[in-house]
């Protein structure tokens, strides 16, 4: 049975995107098989895997409100990079309004991942950065916990106080079992006292939580999504690389995979 995990933040420009896709085709490099599902109405991740999100006529936006069938075919599959994907397009956007009147709104998603989990070992879902219908449609489908990258800047750490809120209303209300799987530090520069004061405060809040692996700011990572293609497969001897290489390495072994 697949490991489900969703990326999210509420805030936007922290990594969350460059993480799931990354991370993703990192598993894949390590053997394992992937589904990264977007449900971004920016489709993000769609277009950063080199798919044209205008051309995508099948894809999140049909899966979530039709969750009673089978999704199977909307999935695409990049036999190069070893990842399989769920797009998502622009018409996303109007989901939140469609779905708004539907019973169990908040679950369209899970049941979504329900019926092709068990094609895969991992399931990364790439939320949009709000904390609306869709993101907590990703929350409640994260069987496996979250993962929530946070930017090194200042303005990072007033953002998961919030985050922690909402997190703690869905257990009370919706989901008590959801947990957060790790915290990432992103976009972090040694060079810098801020980037170390928020690895410090993030690291005593989160003491257990937070990820060994820092994700460095880095050109190359920037540049890579205007390629459609993951870190590895465009400069895969960059700090960048290593550093997702050893994300994953660590999230497989937390999980008691070896590697």
């Amino acid at each position: 049975m697949a490991r489900i995990y969703t990326i999210l933040n509420q805030k936007g420009g922290v990594g969350k995107t460059t993480s799931a896709i990354n991370l993703g085709a990192y598993l894949a490099q390590f053997g394992q098989r992937v589904l990264l599902i977007d449900i971004d109405p920016q489709a993000n991740a769609t277009s950063c895997l080199g798919i044209d999100k205008r051309s995508v006529k099948n894809g999140t936006y049909q899966a979530l409100l039709n969750a009673n069938d089978s999704p199977e075919e909307a999935i695409l599959h990049n036999q190069r990079l070893k990842i399989s994907l769920l797009p998502s397009s622009p018409d996303l956007t109007g989901a939140e309004l469609e779905l708004v009147n539907a019973l169990q709104r908040e679950m369209r998603l899970r049941k979504v991942v329900e019926k092709v989990q068990h094609r895969y070992d991992y399931v990364l879902v790439d939320c949009p950065p709000s904390l609306g219908l869709l993101t907590l449609n990703g929350m409640i489908a994260a069987k496996d916990g979250l993962i929530i990258p946070v930017q090194c800047e200042y303005l990072a750490l007033e953002g998961i106080s919030q985050l922690i809120q909402t997190i703690e209303r869905v257990r009370s209300v919706v989901f008590p079992e959801l947990k957060i799987r790790g915290v990432l530090l992103t976009m972090y520069d040694p060079r810098t006292n801020l980037s170390k004061d928020v690895e410090y405060e993030v690291r005593k809040y989160f003491p257990d939580q937070t990820f060994k692996a820092v994700i460095p700011r880095s050109v190359r990572l920037a540049e890579a999504p205007s390629y459609g293609l993951p870190i590895h497969a465009y400069q895969p001897d960059s700090p960048g690389a290593a550093a997702y290489q050893a994300l994953a390495r660590e999230v497989l072994q937390g999980d008691g995979v070896r590697v």
